[in-house]
């Protein structure tokens, strides 16, 4: 398989701080993949890091073979916006946008011919179940609703990889499994790459492959390989509660 992330030696300090230490990891292309671990063990930090909104201090990453410290700052936020995509838990949604129009933000700013627009946008209204409310306001739909929208826009670059930072914290139970069935579902028809931050054993439980932080390493990882959704979650549970991470 292909390597699409692959960090050496990975560290990030804040100040004294050091918050990630020496991280070794590789991501497959492909891949949903998890990243779990108590407050304040470096989950954010290292997605920040991998996403080149933050810097770091030693070592390096590689995404799709690129050295994101041999970039310059105007060519890494050009790789940024034409191969990541990103979901935050908040939305950042823009409040005077429709659900369509707010989706097709990023190809608008690449000046994508508009028949293009329309071709990807029509991929994802069945995949993410949004035709219903394309032409509503943030303010007037739901915030599983909101957070499809916010899934469609990271996906609509046709990104290699899509970072999520909790994306389901600020959903109820019937939207956050909603959220995790289409972006299971998003990874397997257009193979994108998720990587996806949380505190959640039920949502990891949906992902490939779950990797631990503690204080800022990589203390433990596993793969769902044959199991079932429930014999995944029943293992990160355990292994969750002996990290001592926070249960939802």
């Amino acid at each position: 398989m292909t390597k699409i992330i692959q960090t050496k030696n990975l560290s990030k300090s804040y100040g004294k701080t050091q918050v990630l230490k020496n991280i070794d990891l590789t991501i497959e292309q492909g891949e949903f993949t998890a990243i779990m671990g108590p407050s304040g063990s470096g989950k954010t930090t290292l997605l920040n890091t991998l996403g080149g909104i933050d810097g770091f201090n030693g070592g390096d990453i590689w995404i799709e073979g690129k050295s994101l410290l041999d970039m310059k700052r105007s060519a890494l936020r050009e790789f940024r916006q034409k191969r990541m995509g990103f979901i935050f838990q908040d939305y950042n949604l823009l409040d005077t946008l429709t659900v369509k129009e707010n989706i097709l933000l990023p190809l608008a700013l690449q000046k994508t011919p508009i028949e293009e627009m329309e071709k990807r946008l029509e991929k994802l209204i069945e995949a993410l179940n949004i035709e219903s409310i394309l032409h509503h306001y943030p303010s007037e739909i739901s915030g599983g609703q909101k957070q499809r929208t916010a899934a469609a826009r990271a996906i609509i670059t046709n990104p290699a990889i899509v970072f999520a930072d909790e994306p389901t914290g600020a959903l109820d139970s019937k939207s956050a499994t909603q959220l995790l069935e289409q972006l299971q579902l998003l990874n397997k028809t257009f193979h994108t790459t998720v990587l996806m931050i949380t505190h959640d054993p039920y949502a990891a439980s949906y992902c490939d492959r779950v990797i631990f932080l503690r204080d800022g390493r990589i203390v433990n990882e596993m793969f769902k390989g044959e199991q079932t959704e429930k014999e995944f979650f029943d293992r990160i549970l355990t292994i969750q509660s002996a990290l001592g991470g926070e249960r939802r």
